[in-house]
């Protein structure tokens, strides 16, 4: 009985202890539960009250896309408002090949009557040819459709209003806003323009060259924001849904300087010449003498803006901006305005000329064999005697020399405004040698732009205040509001007695006495007084580090009407051959030039012939 009992008492103590340990177990659940039951709830206030912005945002995001509405880009126009690079909308069609087969292969199998995929691909093929021509061929359509691509765009850019007939029959074609750049002078002015295309990348038209670039942002304007609802679990767009957030702020307009029908006619006239002349190149530059805004500038060649095949390295430059050359006997007008306005010399001032005239290492001769001269000052210049030049420019010194150099604007941009200029190159007055004042004068060992040059003879036509050229007149906001280009700070190069002195000197260079001829007749202008200069400079030859004696910069620079000029013509011809009258001088282009300019500007005809000048006198004693 007490084995019994005890077997009893000791079960029960093992009931009471698996009872205690069940009790705990249960207890450790219940406190599990409770704390997951507080966790969870946190968790919810957390949620609700503190992220629920945060998530809502998100969610939002998901189903919501937002796309940069581009900025309409501003237009370029000339001084009389002819528009020359202008903005038009149009849109590039997409589709998206993988969706459009899967969803037109389900319906074909819901309803047998209805295309499959390729079925509904050849018939969405024509239609878009239908609509848009021979601008898009059925086949390059359908090749599109049939791409194994989540995404693809195709075709050209297109006609909005025709986009819309194609994406309102087939709401499976999508068209995105594109902006198209116009050039409607076609090759007029390009050079300076430049160009500007659709950077898929960016979303928006951007300018690659000229004036395009270098004005972008002016033109460009400021992007604005547009949002739409997407379907769930895709990009697609909800038609309809579209919606503006921030409204984009279109570009200036920029007006030029230029008078673009001048310009077609510079340009015209001077690629002819250039090509008769068999130049390597050549530039023209028209600028008012008043203001020193440029009216024409011209490449020999040039390009179409809009074909980018036609882009290449010989014609995309601006060479009267970024092409320097050594100026040659144009470059003597300096010492001509030093000498004059020094009293070093009068107009009739004796020059005595020998063959030849030692400076330091050099021995400089003139352009045309003879004995000893005796010219006048003004024949000096006629005559483009290099000896009579740096007899005279010995007595100004290399310091007044130096100083006139800098106040006509060479060695340094003239900040026209556009891209890639050059300063050309004066050497500093601290290092020049005995040999540099003996180059200098006649215009070699220095470089100028075809526009610094023209610059230079518009402070002469100026009365002897030069204003630094400019091509951009004013900006026209978006509101209408008209913002004229700052002035440019003048310099008085010479006073305008010297001026008036140096302009009727330079008539001797075209007049065509038989007996006092100058350099120049070519440029001379029925009707009209001329002020001009030639120039020939050598090339340099680096095969032997020396000068060429066949390759030449060909140079005129001139003025119309002299006694009161309206018009500045400078012009550079890169090494001419072939030995015809055009690759002789650049004379006959200034008349062509000039003829031009006077009858479309009804500029008065002089009042008198200009007097026959004095060159050569009877030999020295």
């Amino acid at each position: 009985m007490a084995r019994r009992g005890s077997w009893v008492l000791s079960g029960r103590r093992s009931r009471r202890s698996g009872g205690v340990g069940t009790n705990r177990r249960l207890g450790v659940i219940h406190l599990a539960l409770v704390v997951a039951l507080v966790l969870v709830g946190g968790k919810l206030v957390l949620v609700q009250a503190v992220e629920a912005d945060e998530l809502s945002a998100a969610s939002q995001k998901q189903r919501i896309t937002t796309v940069a509405v581009p900025a309409e880009r501003g237009s370029i126009v000339d001084r009389h408002g002819n528009v020359l690079a202008f903005s038009s909308e149009a849109r590039q069609l997409y589709v998206q090949p993988r969706e459009l087969t899967r969803k037109a292969d389900e319906e074909h199998a819901k309803d047998p009557s209805k295309p499959d995929g390729q079925q509904y691909k050849r018939e969405i093929a024509r239609f878009v040819h239908q609509v848009l021509g021979d601008q898009l061929p059925e086949q390059q359509v359908l090749d599109a459709l049939n791409k194994d691509t989540k995404f693809t765009y195709f075709g050209p850019v297109v006609d909005p209003t025709k986009a819309k007939v194609i994406t309102d029959r087939y709401d499976q074609i999508g068209a995105e806003h594109r902006s198209t750049r116009e050039y409607p002078a076609g090759t007029t002015a390009a050079n300076i323009i430049g160009a500007a295309n659709w950077r898929s990348a960016e979303g928006k038209v951007r300018g690659l060259l000229g004036l395009e670039s270098s004005l972008d942002r002016t033109l460009a304007g400021r992007d604005g924001e547009q949002i739409s609802d997407t379907a769930r679990g895709s990009n697609l767009v909800i038609p309809g849904t579209e919606r503006q957030r921030k409204p984009a702020v279109p570009g200036s307009d920029v007006q030029l300087t230029l008078d673009s029908d001048l310009q077609f006619i510079t340009q015209q006239k001077l690629s002819d010449y250039a090509r008769r002349a068999g130049a390597q190149g050549g530039t023209a530059v028209v600028l008012d003498s008043k203001t020193g805004q440029v009216r024409a500038m011209a490449d020999d060649k040039t390009f179409d803006p809009a074909n980018s095949n036609t882009w290449t390295r010989q014609n995309l430059g601006d060479q009267a901006v970024t092409s320097p050359y050594e100026p040659g006997s144009v470059n003597k007008l300096i010492t001509a305005a030093g000498a004059i306005q020094n009293g070093i010399a009068r107009p009739d001032t004796p020059v005595d000329v020998p063959p030849k005239l030692q400076v330091a290492d050099r021995e400089i001769g003139d352009a045309w064999k003879h004995g000893d001269l005796r010219l006048t000052f003004t024949g000096v210049l006629a005559k483009s005697s290099n000896i009579g030049t740096l007899l005279t420019a010995q007595k100004l010194g290399p310091d007044k020399f130096d100083e006139l150099v800098r106040k006509f604007g060479l060695g340094k941009r003239t900040g026209i405004g556009l891209p890639g200029e050059s300063a050309g190159y004066v050497p500093d007055r601290k290092d020049w040698s005995g040999s540099t004042f003996a180059n200098l004068p006649i215009g070699q060992g220095l470089s100028m732009t075809a526009l610094q040059m023209t610059d230079m003879y518009q402070a002469i036509a100026n009365n002897g205040l030069r204003i630094p050229p400019r091509i951009i007149q004013a900006r026209i906001n978006p509101d209408g509001t008209r913002v004229p280009e700052p002035a440019p700070k003048p310099v008085q190069v010479v006073d305008p007695k010297t001026a008036g002195t140096v302009r009727d000197m330079l008539r001797a260079v075209v007049q065509q006495d038989r007996h006092q001829h100058g350099t120049g007749p070519d440029a001379a202008l029925d009707g009209y007084q001329v002020s001009g200069k030639t120039g020939t400079a050598q090339q340099p030859d680096p095969a032997c580090g020396c000068y060429s004696h066949s390759k030449y910069w060909i140079t005129f620079a001139g003025m119309v009407p002299a006694q009161d000029p309206r018009y500045v013509v400078g012009i550079m011809l890169d090494a001419p051959q072939g030995g015809t009258k055009e690759a002789k001088s650049a004379a006959p282009l200034f008349h062509d030039i000039a003829s031009y300019l006077t009858q479309r500007y009804q500029v008065p005809l002089s009042p008198r012939p200009a007097p026959v000048q004095t060159l050569q006198l009877p030999g020295p004693p």
